[in-house]
């Protein structure tokens, strides 16, 4: 019987959305811009950063912020060695570039794909919201030359153009109609709405791309797609980039971890979980756990070990009641029902798989799984009891070196070695 015939999905029931019904929806990596502006990682050396563009590619993230070039020279330098790195390997993925709406940001941008041969987009971003312009004392007519100039430039510089407000969720209506309607005019081909500050929740994000589509973009006839850019600020990212989805965003933004100024951006690593369970993303994961290490290890960041799927513990089980249950599915000989009986994300999905230890809260189900993975006899009921007898006074889930040490005992107490199965792939110890 398959896994899906046992489960009473009611995700899918009543008015739920069909997810079935979207098309062609692209992920952007912005690992590289925006999540190196947390003040809490390391900016990697060069050589990572390409190895990156590569594991994005492997996962069909369709395209990457490569940087920010007008920050500096060495930014500048970075951006156009990682723009070469995208053309001599091929890699499918296209590149973009963040610049505020001046041309000394844009200029960097222009000279990056002529050196590397790439139509490299020009993300040009302003701020949109009434508080922002309040701050900055903006007036509505500078930020309108501004975007003018700016997108025209770029244009005209045979860069396409992704235009950028920041604070989307929190700027007025007419605003956001002016500011996109001069983007438009002037050659913008894609607007991206940003949640900069993570006030969102995921009603404000379906009234936001709904008023977008259907008030600006429909009427102004030129085909323009549109991208969602969200922060996790309320811990709300993950949802606000579905409700983006359902209403026709086409493009999602995300980092790995969700590493990112502040509290980070959506976290594109779950963002590839969640759409391809939805059926929304068809290339094969079994690289994420690589994509997710490689950038913890070169930003200098911990995974947290409950962090979903790639988590140390996102698998790991020591509750008795759990792992019996897992045990007598794989007993049917079902690896995908062992898989998803208590697990809503199968681990063999990202390459990885079920662990059963030994805690406290255990009971002789994960003592005989965990001595028969480990290559012990676990028909031993003396040493089964005498292991779980001393999971139930310890504070904590044993480690495999507690647990070993406890078989050791057993051996030397009995003279004989408990280790009366051979370990998969080596001799009996």
């Amino acid at each position: 019987m398959l896994a899906a015939d046992l489960i009473h999905d009611w995700n899918t029931l009543a008015d739920a959305f069909d997810y079935s019904s979207v098309r062609g929806v692209e992920l952007n990596d912005e690992t590289l811009r925006d999540g190196l502006q947390s003040p809490s990682v390391t900016d990697p050396g060069l050589a990572d950063k390409a190895q990156l563009l590569h594991l994005m590619a492997a996962l069909g993230i369709a395209s990457a912020d490569i940087g920010l070039p007008g920050a500096g020279p060495r930014a500048r330098r970075q951006v156009e060695a990682l723009a070469r790195e995208i053309a001599q390997a091929r890699l499918p993925l296209a590149p973009n570039c963040a610049a505020r709406t001046v041309r000394a940001d844009i200029e960097p941008i222009v000279d990056a794909a002529q050196a590397s041969g790439l139509p490299i987009e020009a993300a040009c971003f302003i701020g949109s919201s009434p508080i922002r312009q309040y701050a900055e004392d903006w007036s509505l007519e500078r930020m309108l030359r501004a975007t003018a100039d700016a997108v025209g430039f770029a244009v005209a510089e045979g860069l396409p153009v992704m235009y950028v407000t920041e604070d989307t969720t929190r700027a007025a209506p007419e605003t956001l109609k002016a500011l996109y309607g001069t983007a438009i005019r002037c050659g913008a081909r894609r607007l991206c709405l940003a949640d900069t500050v993570g006030h969102a929740t995921p009603n404000g994000v379906r009234q936001l791309v709904r008023f977008v589509r259907r008030e600006i973009i429909e009427p102004s006839g030129a085909a323009v797609q549109l991208d969602w850019h969200g922060h996790r600020d309320r811990g709300l990212a993950m949802p606000n980039a579905l409700a983006a989805i359902e209403e026709g965003a086409n493009r999602i933004h995300g980092t790995a971890l969700g590493i990112g100024e502040r509290c980070g951006n959506t976290e594109m690593d779950l963002l590839l979980v969640n759409l391809k369970l939805l059926g929304l993303h068809a290339w094969d994961l079994a690289r994420l756990p690589d994509y997710v290490q490689h950038v913890a290890r070169i930003c200098g960041v911990g995974v947290a070990y409950n962090w979903p799927v790639f988590g140390a513990d996102a698998y790991r089980t020591g509750t008795g009641v759990h792992a019996a249950a897992i045990v007598k599915a794989k007993a049917k000989g079902d690896d995908v029902l062992a898989d998803h009986v208590y697990s809503g994300v199968p681990a063999a999905l990202f390459g990885l798989a079920q662990r059963i230890e030994i805690s406290p809260m255990s009971g002789l189900s994960n003592v005989r799984w965990w001595l028969a993975e480990h290559g012990y006899d676990a028909s031993l009921a003396e040493l089964c009891e005498q292991v779980l007898a001393a999971a139930k006074q310890a504070d904590h889930t044993l480690s495999d070196a507690e647990v070993h040490a406890l078989c050791a005992t057993y051996a030397q107490q009995r003279q004989a070695a408990p280790l009366l199965a051979t370990p998969p792939g080596g001799e009996p110890r």
